[in-house]
């Protein structure tokens, strides 16, 4: 039933759907973002297309409160994202999703105590930032891995 579905919307229309969720969570209604947010994981599936699979694990793990839980949304997310790279040889969108996903798993395992961890991810998003356009979302990007870099001890290169 998924696969009908995910067939008869046009992918941008996943997407959509995804970003309307989003913007509940952002006004303040978590448990309804989350809520919806599982119930389009169940509708695309695990074989659903990688970027909607990234798309929305990103956002389900800052839906959540146990950090253990934030930390397996972003690992599926990085997971899809990959499949996603692997299959469209590196498109530019998923490339400027690669910061942000590995910023999220820096303050995953910085929540878990695991400081190493998440140097090796700030690390990784900073050499995937240079995929970011000069832009509002890049500024805003770039400038958190800055914080996070700072918070972790890390020099800014």
């Amino acid at each position: 039933m998924a696969e009908r579905r995910q067939e008869r919307e046009a992918p941008d229309a996943v997407l959509t759907r995804i970003g309307q969720v989003v913007m509940l969570h952002h006004g303040g209604d978590r448990e309804e973002a989350r809520r919806r947010l599982l119930a389009l994981w169940t509708e695309i599936g695990e074989d659903g297309a990688p970027l909607h699979r990234c798309t929305l694990a990103h956002y389900l793990a800052d839906t959540h409160d146990d950090p253990s839980d934030e930390l397996a949304w972003d690992l599926r997310a990085l997971t899809a994202a990959d499949e996603e790279h692997a299959e469209h040889e590196g498109s530019l969108e998923v490339r400027a999703l690669y910061p942000s996903l590995h910023l999220n798993l820096a303050a995953d395992y910085v929540k878990l105590g695991r400081a190493e961890a998440a140097r090796t991810h700030v690390r990784r998003a900073r050499s995937a930032a240079v995929a970011l356009g000069d832009d509002r979302y890049g500024d805003g990007v770039r400038a958190a891995i800055s914080r996070m870099e700072l918070r972790l001890g890390e020099g800014t290169w």
